[in-house]
């Protein structure tokens, strides 16, 4: 089967606009995944702190015994 010069025009056609949207559709990724590794920088930065400050709070607390100590049965 012998395809025509505009067939094959309209075919690269087709795949430039797909090469296109792929593009696009790549960059709109890359974009979402950059923002949410920022998020989960934060978040886990966050954390942190509140587990320090958790830690603390226990510490400081009248009576309390320290987090890490091992319990005497063991």
């Amino acid at each position: 089967m012998t395809a025509t010069v505009e067939e094959l025009g309209k075919r690269i056609d087709e795949l430039e606009n797909q090469v296109a949207f792929q593009d696009e559709l790549v960059e709109n990724l890359n974009k979402v995944v950059a923002k949410q590794e920022l998020d989960l920088i934060g978040l886990k930065r966050q954390i942190g702190l509140m587990s320090e400050r958790l830690k603390e709070i226990g510490d400081a607390a009248p009576g309390a015994a320290a987090q890490d100590e091992t319990p005497p049965h063991y």
